[in-house]
């Protein structure tokens, strides 16, 4: 697991810092500027601007070139939402009463929130200690910084249902170290958020540009775009039978946030793919592969430890499909061919909801897809 706490020997950090003769300057003569430097002395232009890798001003916003980034930015922006708002005295009703639900769907509820609780930290993590320091688009960058404040609303929403209901938080918060089904999915994240978030780490060779790529695909297509649909499915689905409906709303604005970090993570990726095609060798293609197919095996993995005689009128065979069409649509999404042939959506519900066609909770009468003030078209 990540560790913040431990000091660097201090012969690992002798040999980190080169021996350089005295007479050697550490900066290059400022007659000679680098050629980044040189770039950021004049006016930027759009042209100029790059995802990875830049020489321009970050801190300079506009002149735009990625203006899909800017308009993801905007639209979180007008989505905003705050988890008290919802009202949870229904759930809580219903969670107390002992017949209310029955054991299946309580340890279903658990298991649920046991790995949401911090999985949205990991991710806000791998955004501000990794993801931001390596994209050097200031459009990008200003949409991460929306993403992180989104991550924080999610985790404070996971926590206010299990205070709301009155949970054990030590259960709930330490399932991804106690429940293994959690904890096999973070050891898979693990390793591509401590690549990007070591302090020695630069990009601006093809190898490391490759790992940035490989990690950045692993988040918006696996994490985000996968670890996190059987848990949606699921509270989403105790909604559908008018239970847990303050708990299956805030699913449903968490939901609709996070389908936006998918797809900003998406275009993200094929940007950088664009402006560095030998990046997307063969060779790559096929890591990526095995990637796609190891997480839908740790996330149906998951789903049969959540839900181990099935619930809610679903079952791990429609978890086992329902997977394989959505890393089937992720793998599409960034060039990569087809992993499950025929795969088909079991759940044409959720697509409804993931398109953001729907303009009610279908749980109660309240507009779900609101914007705030500003935002609101009548158009």
């Amino acid at each position: 697991m990540l560790s913040f706490e431990d000091d660097m020997p201090a012969a690992a950090l002798r040999s980190a810092v080169p021996n350089l003769p005295r007479e050697v300057p550490l900066h290059a003569p400022s007659s000679v500027p680098a050629p980044a430097a040189d770039t950021r002395m004049r006016r930027i232009r759009a042209e100029d601007k790059r995802v990875i890798n830049g020489g321009t001003d970050v801190n300079q916003l506009v002149p735009f070139k990625y203006k899909w980034a800017w308009e993801k930015y905007l639209s979180g922006c007008a989505n905003h939402w705050m988890p008290q708002e919802v009202n949870m005295q229904r759930d809580i009703e219903l969670w107390k009463t002992p017949n209310g639900l029955t054991d299946d769907e309580r340890r279903l509820i658990k298991r649920n929130l046991g790995f949401f609780v911090t999985a949205d930290s990991l991710a806000a993590n791998n955004i501000v200690l990794g993801t931001y320091r390596h994209i050097t688009a200031p459009e990008c960058r200003q949409y991460l910084l929306r993403q992180a404040f989104e991550e924080a609303i999610h985790t404070h929403a996971y926590q206010y249902i299990v205070e709301s209901l009155g949970l054990d938080e030590g259960e709930v918060f330490n399932a991804y170290h106690e429940v293994q089904s959690i904890r096999d999915k973070d050891e898979f994240l693990i390793p591509f958020i401590d690549i990007l978030t070591n302090p020695d780490f630069k990009t601006g060779t093809p190898e490391t540009d490759q790992q940035l790529l490989r990690s950045l695909i692993v988040f918006a297509c696996l994490m985000e775009g996968l670890f996190f649909y059987v848990g949606f499915v699921q509270i989403l689905a105790l909604g559908r039978q008018n239970k847990m409906t303050g708990a299956a709303e805030q699913y449903q604005y968490i939901l609709r946030d996070e389908s936006m970090h998918c797809s900003f993570g998406i275009d993200l990726i094929n940007q950088i793919k664009l402006e560095n095609p030998h990046l997307w060798t063969p060779e790559f293609r096929e890591e990526l592969k095995v990637l796609f197919r190891k997480a839908v095996e740790l996330e149906y993995r998951y789903a049969e430890d959540t839900m181990p005689r099935g619930v809610l009128g679903l079952n791990s065979a429609m978890f086992k499909e329902y997977l394989r069409f959505i890393a089937n649509r992720r793998a599409q999404q960034i060039g990569l061919d087809v992993l499950y042939p025929g795969a088909e959506n079991p759940f044409p519900w959720m697509s409804e909801m993931i398109d953001l066609k729907k303009e009610r909770n279908f749980f109660e009468t309240r507009v779900i897809e609101y914007q705030t003030g500003g935002a609101l078209s009548w158009d």
